[in-house]
């Protein structure tokens, strides 16, 4: 009895420590859940247009040259149009939202024409290549901009006269002007970018010699005006 009397306490005295621990642990204040965190939201990062590019070009142009008519004192107009396509090179520096920079560009053109003066003696004209180096600013709207172009503009023209007897004559003239222009660009991605643009390339008149063996004195004042439409695509070097 007395082994009995013993593990029966000792029952009792575990079941009673139990208990009191359990109300006891019922008894104090619960713990706060934790305040939900609010989830991190990551802005997409703004394009940075600062650095060298380097790209190329591909459009059509229209040219509009007048010579004066030795003949008639007055001008003959010929119309030129044709495929052009080139390249182009430049920096960008970017603050904030305005754009400035410099470019260089250079492109073979077809832009051709023909006509007769007043006595029928046959002209044909062609603009072989134009080039250009422009100061460039413009508004960045994160990945488009918007900008204009101005500076100066340069031209080769190739002539060649037929007389009415068949005598020939050609020349060469390099032409120095000014450009200005405007266009759209837009980053494809961290370092592709795609533009659109148009540029208005003015060049005064000039002398032009064209002696053949029947008329050896055959001389004009030719001016030139070209309008070029192009689509690029550039690279930008760095981040």
């Amino acid at each position: 009895m007395t082994m009995r009397k013993f593990v029966g306490g000792a029952a009792l005295a575990v079941s009673t420590v139990a208990y009191v621990c359990s109300a006891q642990a019922a008894d104090l204040p619960m713990r706060p859940a934790p305040m939900p965190q609010a989830p991190v939201v990551y802005a997409p990062q703004t394009y940075n247009w600062t650095g060298f590019y380097i790209g190329g070009n591909i459009g059509g142009g229209f040219a509009n040259s007048k010579w004066s008519d030795p003949f008639t004192a007055g001008t003959d107009t010929f119309s030129k149009d044709g495929f052009i396509g080139g390249g182009q090179i430049g920096y960008n520096y970017q603050y904030n939202w305005l754009v400035l920079g410099a470019e260089g560009d250079f492109d073979w053109t077809g832009l051709k024409g023909s006509g007769n003066d007043a006595i029928g003696d046959s002209i044909n004209t062609k603009t072989e290549w134009t080039s250009t180096v422009t100061g460039r600013i413009g508004t960045a709207f994160d990945r488009l901009l918007v900008y204009g172009k101005g500076g100066v503009a340069f031209a080769h023209d190739h002539s060649t006269l037929t007389d009415i007897f068949g005598g020939t004559a050609t020349a060469n003239l390099n032409r120095t002007g000014w450009t200005a222009g405007a266009g759209l660009e837009y980053a494809l991605d961290k370092n592709w970018t795609a533009k659109l643009e148009y540029d208005y390339l003015g060049f005064g008149s000039e002398a032009l010699a064209l002696p053949t063996p029947a008329f050896p004195a055959y001389a004009s004042n030719a001016s030139l005006n070209v309008q070029e439409v192009k689509f690029g695509i550039n690279y930008k070097f760095g981040p």
